[in-house]
């Protein structure tokens, strides 16, 4: 695969510089906040606890530094979605949030910024802290309830309680926040049909226009996944997660949720639209450790860690990592795999737009062999996941890659 070249003796240097991308258009923008109070042991993303205010600060100031190392390389940043996410975005001060917000307002031209979510942990959230939000832009919370059910919570090593979820709910709504999302987890040790139905049920007594259900994985390196094989704990079984799977979609079908994508579920028109621009393919720009990027093919993210991140901006170099430029063909299976994700699936017009008629060629054995194994139905205007194919989708996905 062809790749971009790092600096071997300072791995925190790359080749990745902005002015290559003078000629993009960059309309989604994602923000790394690392900082928590406390580490969930299933969560296999980039953060740290225990931080200073003073670091949290300077944290704050090298993002900006960062989005100006972009905006000096020409790069033609003008996001319509914007997205914070963690760690605990709202693990910063009020006032450290607002200097972030209004700095990355004076950098990039934010007048078309149709969303702007800020995740946040139930027991982070205040009145003053959500109008201040509401105040400087931001119009979607992301709340990460998990379950409503406290065992299955201490299972997690979540630091929330099941009252602070429709408490937060209620501090948004009071800040004029009409788009909140819930984030919920399936398949924990322990958890019946029945605790997860309540969960369910209890969530949707919220009366919210957008959910995102996901079973529980156990990603290498996490102390979940450590616990899971010197037996700690039964994991659910294979069958209890796909039945949880097929209710989740029948209860939020029902409820008028239906699924837009494998984990996510909105009324019509409340699709979370930054990740929507991911699952189709677009360009993104990431700021912040670990922070992943994709620019006209070009693929990489920030080193996962604080302090080398915060040494290479303090140099003025970019701190990426896995750089990698994709050829059409690579681009074209990862888009089909990104998009069977959503529930309309995948478009001839949009492949053929991007890569010509060649796409035709590239995937024509493994959808006549996936529709013949009724994994996948196909019309003249694209292909989706069956039933049948939702349950395997990581494997049908697979078959698109070179």
């Amino acid at each position: 695969m062809p790749t971009v070249p790092i600096d071997l003796l300072n791995p925190s240097l790359s080749l990745v510089d902005p002015s290559r991308f003078r000629s993009a258009h960059i309309p989604a923008l994602y923000v790394h906040i690392p900082f928590c109070a406390h580490k969930c042991h299933y969560c296999d993303f980039y953060s740290i606890t225990g931080q200073t205010d003073g670091r949290m600060e300077h944290f704050v100031t090298l993002l900006l530094a960062e989005a100006d190392l972009w905006m000096a390389g020409g790069a033609t940043i003008t996001p319509q979605t914007v997205f914070f996410g963690g760690g605990t975005p709202t693990a910063l001060s009020i006032d450290q949030m607002r200097r972030l917000l209004n700095g990355l307002h004076d950098r990039f031209d934010c007048s078309s910024v149709n969303e702007w979510t800020v995740e946040a942990n139930p027991n982070t959230v205040t009145a003053e802290y959500c109008s201040t939000l509401r105040g400087l832009g931001v119009n979607r919370l992301s709340f990460g309830a998990q379950s409503f059910d406290r065992a299955e919570l201490a299972m997690l090593e979540r630091n929330h309680n099941p009252d602070d979820v429709p408490s937060c709910v209620r501090l948004a709504r009071e800040a004029a926040f009409a788009r909140i999302n819930v984030d919920l987890i399936y398949a924990i040790p322990g958890q019946t049909m029945e605790s997860w139905s309540r969960t369910l049920q209890t969530t949707l007594a919220l009366g919210l226009l957008h959910l995102s259900c996901y079973g529980l994985t156990y990603e290498p390196n996490t102390p979940m996944t450590a616990r899971k094989q010197l037996g700690h704990f039964v994991p659910a079984p294979e069958a209890l997660e796909l039945a949880m799977f097929h209710y989740t979609r029948e209860r939020l079908i029902e409820a008028g949720l239906p699924p837009y994508e494998i984990s996510n579920f909105a009324a019509p028109g409340q699709a979370c639209r930054h990740n929507l621009h991911y699952w189709r393919g677009g360009n993104y720009l990431g700021l912040g450790p670990s922070a992943a990027s994709h620019i006209d093919g070009c693929r990489f993210r920030n080193r996962p860690h604080l302090g080398e991140w915060e040494r290479s901006i303090e140099a003025a170099n970019l701190p990426a990592i896995d750089v990698e430029s994709l050829t059409p063909r690579q681009r074209a299976g990862e888009l089909v795999m990104l998009m069977l994700r959503l529930s309309q699936g995948v478009r001839f017009d949009d492949l053929l737009q991007r890569f010509g008629e060649e796409a035709r060629l590239w995937f024509s054995d493994p959808l006549e062999r996936l529709q013949s194994l009724a994994l996948i139905e196909i019309d003249k205007a694209g292909f989706r996941l069956t039933q049948k194919g939702l349950d395997v989708a990581d494997a049908v996905a697979a078959e698109f890659l070179e």
